[in-house]
């Protein structure tokens, strides 16, 4: 099983990273704290402090058109904001 799917790079996940050494994943929805926990430091060899989570409900849309009324969602996703330790940073951009 895959833990982490990709890093979450927004602005304000940004700012976060920077001012309280914060960093954002998206996780698979099926994941706890101490799996993420493990696969962050084993990825990428930083100490982790404090795993937050939260799951994130799908968004509904209906569309009207000329063929009549369409529904559909987005999917739902688990987001893991982790806390790592004094001095450690996570660089995303290393490998690109």
């Amino acid at each position: 099983m895959n833990i982490l799917i990709k890093p979450i790079i927004t602005e304000k996940a940004t700012a976060d990273a920077d001012l309280n050494n914060r960093y954002g994943f998206q996780v698979n929805p099926k994941a706890n704290k101490v799996e993420i926990k493990k696969a962050v430091e084993a990825t990428y060899g930083v100490s982790v402090e404090k795993v937050r989570t939260m799951n994130v409900r799908p968004d509904r849309r209906v569309r009207h058109t000329k063929t009549g009324v369409q529904t559909g969602k987005t999917n739902a996703v688990k987001k893991a904001i982790v806390q790592v330790a004094e001095g450690d940073t996570i660089d995303f951009y290393n490998n690109l």
